[in-house]
Order: C-alpha cells, then sequence, then structure tokens
C-alpha cells in the first residue's frame, strides 16, 4: 500500500455471468462503507473510470477460457499485491468447463456457422491454474458476506475468517431436518458452507453451489446416494454443474463412467 494513500481495489472479469460482481453491488450500504475506506481504481461493472496500477487488492471473477485471457490475467497479477478469485467459475472453472469433457472443436462446428473466426481454447480452467491466487471465495455466486469478509480481512493485513465445513453445519444450525435421511439425494456433506443452506431449507437437495469443502468423502456419499436408488448417471450430472473442474467433484464424476441411468 503506498503510503497515506487509500488501498486500490480492482474489480477484473473474464468467462462468467456477473454474478459475483452484483453481489458486490448488492451490498449496498456496506458498498458505500467500502467506497470510503478504499480507492476503486477498476470496477467497470460499476464505472467507467479505469485507474493504471498497481492495484493493492484485485478480485477476479470468471474462468479462463481464450489464449487471450490467459495473457491478460498474467498482467492482472502482476499489477496486483493481493488476488482474490470469487465466484465458481474463477475458482474452479465454471459451468462453463463443461467443455472439458467434450471435444469443443465439435461443439463450435455445430454451433457457429464460422468457427474459424472464434479464438477459444479446449478447456476452461480456475485462475489457480494460470497464476498464484491469495484466496479463493466459492459460491454461485458469492455471498456477499463472506465478499465483504474477504475484502476487509486483506484491507486489514489478515487472514479471513470463512469457515470451511459443510453444508450440513449450517443445516444443524438452522434446525434443519436433514433431507438425506427422508430420502433426497443432497451435496450438502461435501459442499462449502455460505449459502445459508438454502435449498435444504425448501426439503431439497443441496446443488453444490459452492463447490467442495475442505475434506469432503465423495465415495461415502455416491454411494448413500446409490442406496437411495441414484444411478451413474444422475450422480455425474449432480457433479458436474457450477464446480465441475473443482478436483474432488471432477475425479468423483468420472468414476461414475459415461452411461445414463
Amino acid at each position: 500500500m503506498r503510503g497515506g494513500a487509500r488501498p486500490r481495489l480492482a474489480v477484473w472479469k473474464f468467462a462468467s455471468c456477473d454474478g459475483c460482481q452484483l453481489s458486490l453491488l448488492d451490498c449496498e450500504d456496506e458498498l458505500l462503507v467500502l467506497a470510503g475506506a478504499v480507492e476503486i481504481a477498476r470496477f467497470t461493472e460499476a464505472s467507467s473510470r479505469v485507474l493504471p496500477g498497481p492495484y493493492d487488492l484485485s478480485l477476479v471473477e470468471g474462468s479462463v477460457t481464450t489464449g487471450a485471457d490467459a495473457v491478460r490475467i498474467q498482467h492482472v497479477r502482476a499489477a496486483s499485491r493481493h488476488l482474490v478469485t470469487i465466484g465458481a467459475c474463477a475458482s474452479a472453472g465454471g459451468i462453463q468447463a463443461l467443455r472439458n469433457f467434450a471435444d469443443a472443436g465439435e461443439m463450435l462446428r455445430a454451433v457457429y456457422p464460422s468457427p474459424a473466426y472464434l479464438d477459444t481454447l479446449a478447456t476452461s480452467t480456475p485462475i489457480s491454474a494460470h497464476v498464484t491466487v491469495d484466496f479463493e471465495l466459492r459460491g454461485c455466486p458469492v455471498d456477499k458476506g463472506q465478499l465483504l469478509e474477504v475484502i476487509t480481512a486483506f484491507l486489514a493485513g489478515r487472514k479471513p475468517a470463512v469457515a470451511s465445513h459443510s453444508v450440513c453445519i449450517e443445516c444443524k444450525r438452522a434446525g434443519t431436518v436433514c433431507v438425506m435421511v427422508q430420502g433426497t439425494p443432497c451435496l450438502g456433506p461435501v459442499t462449502h458452507a455460505g449459502c445459508g443452506a438454502l435449498c435444504p431449507g425448501f426439503r431439497r437437495g443441496c446443488y453444490g453451489c459452492f463447490g467442495p469443502m475442505e475434506t469432503p468423502n465423495m465415495p461415502a456419499l455416491t454411494a448413500r446416494w446409490g442406496r437411495l436408488g441414484a444411478g451413474a448417471g444422475t450422480i455425474r450430472r449432480a457433479l458436474r454443474t457450477f464446480n465441475v473442474a473443482a478436483e474432488p467433484f471432477r475425479k468423483e464424476s468420472e468414476s461414475h463412467g459415461d452411461e445414463d441411468d
């Protein structure tokens, strides 16, 4: 941080839907306080005002899906004292990482009349596959309370206080009856907390929006799903959504083959 100056914050977009940036805008009153504590040097979702680096903290949304973005993230890293990825796309490749399991060239030919004009990679990869990341904030989208905690922590020079336990802990705290006990397949036991156990609160299984928890026991969960009647195809599809490229989800999905139920 430059002596006497407010810390400079930059927000960057790669391949994504902008939902995590909107979570920051959704902070409303808290954002006004944040704007007084930092200099928002770059946040094109909110303002056309862009100041050159260096930046004290960069928040990066989105995955790397083009050669140009693979180069651009290197420049972002070089200009940033701290770099934090926000959301499933930046931290785990996003739902667009479904291309990693197919022939990207074949898909382009099926969708676009002139695919030769497109510049795209065969895979969608998280930011950490290209540069050093100081912290990964999970979610699709991220929780605004956790996002504010991460920003505050880095500006204060401390470790973010973001829990690494599973959604099951949130269910217990809310007094929500386990949907798995009621016979509904749920990803809550292996999914990172942060959503407030929203889906189980409405008696639906967790969809894994916040990606894998710190030490997920994937084989034990999918075995339980099997006893509830879920076939290999159902299990594979459940793991290949928002965080499809997260290693625990990817590895377990591959262990269930390619056949449908």
